[in-house]
């Protein structure tokens, strides 16, 4: 038995504790409580799952989380599966603070090995979907990448939607995307979410251009490759040495470019996502006068399974769970 067989629906309920603990303080204007909400949550959620499970990609240095640190074992350990596990309890801690769009609570898990163990550093990142995967390149210029991703869909570049991070270090890049004649959506956060729209059809997001946390490049590689889309990133250098240092020893190569299959090689992976606040992809958290209703994507890779789960929990206790 894999961990697609017998874990999927435990994960499914991970992030729908967490979503639903962190919906509380949408809006509050409070990001560290809402994450310290989702945090405390998926760990004692976690608790619960039949695995021995150790944290891969969790919360980093750069976010100083008391919780789901890298290295930290979960689950009813010894005996059971091992796993890897990569969570990202509130991605977008931003945006359920003050109440913005696509904040979704993340976990992605694969056997021993499966996750690429990727420090907290930056990641210049290229994701697209499956009509334009191998059809692109990091080392191409923007145009280039725009053009070939418009052939694949059959559309002209003024038709292409492509996310980019709202940051100063973008400015570049947004220029010459604009000079394509290509659209741009900019966002305040969760590169996460976009990467995986990117990959549905629908979204009206084609591709995801910029620099983000590596991090949430191993937890969006873990997506893509159930969604058959594509990712290509590379670590960017950090100015502290000490950290520089770390991440080399780790084995970290910061010239190359690392694609889907080497941030998340493992054969049997899973992806949940539940929605904090309403999204491309996913509802948000809806309370009404007699229960919750929460909105999740689980993904399977080697099994190929993509489910929307419309979950509604009822105050009494009772669930009621419609699958799509």
């Amino acid at each position: 038995m894999n961990i697609e067989q017998t874990l999927s629906e435990d994960f499914l309920r991970v992030v729908e504790t967490a979503a639903i603990a962190c919906s509380t303080s949408i809006g509050h204007g409070d990001r560290k409580h809402s994450d310290f909400l989702a945090v405390e949550a998926m760990r004692r959620a976690m608790e619960s799952v039949p695995m021995d499970g150790t944290i891969v990609i969790g919360e980093g240095e750069r976010d100083e989380a008391p919780m789901l640190y890298i290295g930290e074992k979960v689950g009813m350990g010894p005996g059971h599966l091992q796993v890897d596990i990569a969570v990202d309890p509130l991605e977008g801690t931003n945006l359920c603070a003050t109440g913005a769009p696509n904040a979704i609570a993340v976990m992605a898990a694969s056997e021993r090995g499966g996750l690429l163990y990727a420090p907290d550093l930056y990641m210049e990142k290229l994701v697209v979907g499956p009509a334009a995967k191998g059809k692109v390149s990091l080392d191409a210029p923007v145009g280039e990448n725009l053009q070939a991703i418009a052939r694949a869909l059959d559309r002209r570049v003024s038709e292409i939607t492509v996310v980019v991070l709202d940051r100063p270090r973008h400015e570049t890049l947004i220029g010459d995307i604009r000079k394509a004649g290509a659209r741009i959506q900019l966002i305040g956060d969760g590169d996460l979410s976009a990467a995986i729209a990117a990959a549905v059809s629908g979204t009206n997001v084609h591709a995801v251009m910029g620099t983000g946390g590596a991090p949430e490049g191993v937890l969006s590689a873990a997506a893509l490759k159930c969604l058959n889309g594509e990712i290509q990133g590379r670590l960017k250098v950090d100015t502290n040495t000490a950290t520089r240092e770390k991440a080399e020893a780790m084995g970290v190569d910061f010239g190359r470019i690392y694609f889907t299959e080497d941030l998340a090689p493992g054969n049997h992976i899973v992806f949940a996502a539940c929605g904090v606040t309403k999204g491309n992809l996913l509802e948000g958290v809806r309370m009404f006068g007699h229960g919750i209703r929460t909105s999740t994507l689980l993904l399977t890779h080697a099994s190929r399974m993509i489910r929307f789960v419309d979950t509604v929990l009822v105050t009494a206790g009772e669930q009621v769970t419609v699958r799509f």
